[in-house]
């Protein structure tokens, strides 16, 4: 006889309603002795996900999007579950793993209500489309599937944690002069740590090359948000494909660029978002209205506006080094722009190998004349580079 689980999976997973829902969790929910299987059967599907190109971040976020928060809660505790099973995992994958939502406890809020909720999501995980790969799979080293692998340096998590502390000092600080200057040297640890890693690997101290993250872009405004990731991606040398129909932003680069960009990115959004909301109440508290455009259009000018000042301030940044490697200082040696140059290059060929056809889209414009002035002033704000007086205008 076939087992309890096959039948309830034949039942739920492969029907168009959910009629065929409640027929298999009423079959697991009746034989108690399948709920072994019914939870290997879950990991197998979360397997199957890791091999299509998907990462933990990756399927909590569009169980969330689709199911909601109980869901992803349960996607956790399959996550843990499975992810358990392996000696070692890839690079990024126990940063993602610490992030999960709680696992939900099993059996609640009763085994019928709980097989439902399962055979509810592995419906999606049973339905997730391939995408492009960021990384290999557990279990497999990154030889077996052509990623580069990049040892952490030795400094690298202090430097992380300063900087990581710089930026929390600056979505904190209710004063938007120090927010900028506690941004600005975050930025400056960041670039110059940038240029320094490709100094190294050009002299054959460096390993691997380009990879690739995923960041999440979510609702509402993503398009905004994605203009801002762009922005931040492509003024640390990396590249940005937006999927807007899964929710996230795939961006390719060297290790030391993909942290600066995760970093800068989630911090110049909270500032954003914060300064936002300052701005929505002044507005709110004139007697204005309209509240989604005016979230739209400042976004979509904060985005812009950082987009052309980050790019200004890696020029600079950029020059400065240049400037000193010129004159012999901190023993750099030659070469620095064409090193650079020759790191574009390899970023703009992995990411077209990754995504031979892109398209682009045209984003809703701004429609709020308050909404872009505000946005821009934030942007002002938050700008990047070096110190008051040395770069911007």
């Amino acid at each position: 006889m076939e087992p309890v689980i096959d039948q309830a999976c034949a039942a739920a997973l492969y029907s168009a309603d959910d009629a065929g829902l409640d027929t298999g969790a009423s079959l697991l929910a009746a034989d108690p002795a399948s709920d072994g299987a019914a939870h290997r059967r879950g990991e197998e599907f979360l397997r199957r996900a890791w091999e299509r190109g998907w990462q933990p971040a990756d399927v909590v976020r569009v169980v969330r999007r689709e199911l909601g928060e109980d869901r992803a809660a349960l996607a956790a505790a399959l996550i843990t579950a499975e992810t358990a099973r392996y000696p070692a995992l890839p690079p990024r994958w126990a940063d993602q793993l610490a992030g999960l939502p709680a696992p939900a406890p099993r059996g609640l809020p009763d085994r019928f209500g709980y097989a439902w909720a399962l055979l509810e999501l592995y419906r999606l995980l049973l339905g997730l489309p391939v995408i492009e790969p960021v990384g290999p799979p557990p279990g497999r080293g990154p030889r077996e599937t052509g990623f580069p692998h990049r040892p952490p340096a030795a400094d690298e998590p202090r430097m992380l944690t300063r900087i990581r502390a710089l930026l929390a000092k600056a979505e904190a600080t209710g004063f938007p002069e120090e927010a900028e200057a506690l941004t600005t040297k975050a930025q400056e640890l960041m670039a110059r740590h940038s240029i320094d890693e490709a100094l190294l690997a050009a002299r054959g101290q460096g390993t691997g090359g380009p990879g690739a993250c995923r960041i999440g872009v979510d609702a509402p405004y993503e398009s905004a948000k994605a203009i801002l990731l762009d922005a931040v991606a492509s003024a640390n040398r990396c590249r940005a494909v937006w999927n807007s129909e899964l929710g996230f932003t795939t961006v390719v680069g060297f290790e030391p660029d993909l942290e600066a960009v995760e970093l800068l990115f989630t911090s110049l959004l909270v500032q954003g978002t914060a300064a936002m909301t300052k701005a929505e109440a002044g507005q709110r508290a004139g007697g204005r209205k309209r509240t989604k455009t005016f979230r739209q259009s400042f976004l979509m000018a904060y985005a812009q506006r950082l987009g052309s000042r980050l790019a200004a301030d890696t020029a600079r940044v950029t020059a400065a080094a240049g400037a000193e490697e010129a004159s012999g200082g901190a023993g750099r040696p030659g070469g620095l722009l064409p090193v650079l140059a020759a790191r574009d290059v390899a970023v703009t060929e992995a990411a077209e190998r990754m995504f031979p056809r892109t398209t682009t889209t045209r984003v809703r414009g701004a429609t709020d004349a308050e909404g872009w002035t505000h946005g821009t002033a934030a942007a002002d704000r938050a700008r990047m580079g070096g110190r008051r007086g040395e770069i911007g205008g």
